[in-house]
């Protein structure tokens, strides 16, 4: 069995950049109002793709990303690298699961508003 994620949005060249650097995937050749993205890794099957539609998201999302960054990239790199492609963060750091789990997270948004996390898995530095 394959995963395709699949995220409607208003533009696809527009996010693709972004979407690219969240995951480390790398754009394929895509059918019109589509843009494919697949990893770099070979081990790793699951596609993503940005699909055009012409209505704007409304509300919150019912369900998005969780990325996990490695440890040696770390989170505030990899969101600083979200940021610079036009991601914005939305709040502080969540660290509810710190203490008990050793986890954290950054609640994201791509350009266009779609909600990501950026995940700090136990080992990395806890948030400034």
């Amino acid at each position: 069995m394959r995963l395709t994620a699949v995220l409607d949005c208003h533009d696809p060249d527009a996010i693709m950049e972004f979407w690219a650097a969240a995951l480390g995937y790398e754009p394929v050749e895509s059918p019109p109002g589509y843009r494919v993205l697949v990893s770099r890794d070979a081990t790793e099957s699951t596609v993503f793709l940005l699909q055009r539609v012409p209505e704007p998201r409304v509300g919150k999302n019912r369900m998005h990303l969780d990325v996990h960054p490695p440890r040696g990239t770390g989170v505030p790199e990899h969101v600083s690298r979200l940021e610079s492609l036009g991601g914005r963060r939305l709040g502080a750091p969540v660290t509810d699961l710190l203490a008990a789990h050793g986890i954290w997270w950054q609640v994201m948004a791509d350009p266009e508003g779609n909600e990501l996390c950026v995940v700090a898995d136990p080992g990395h530095p806890p948030p400034d």
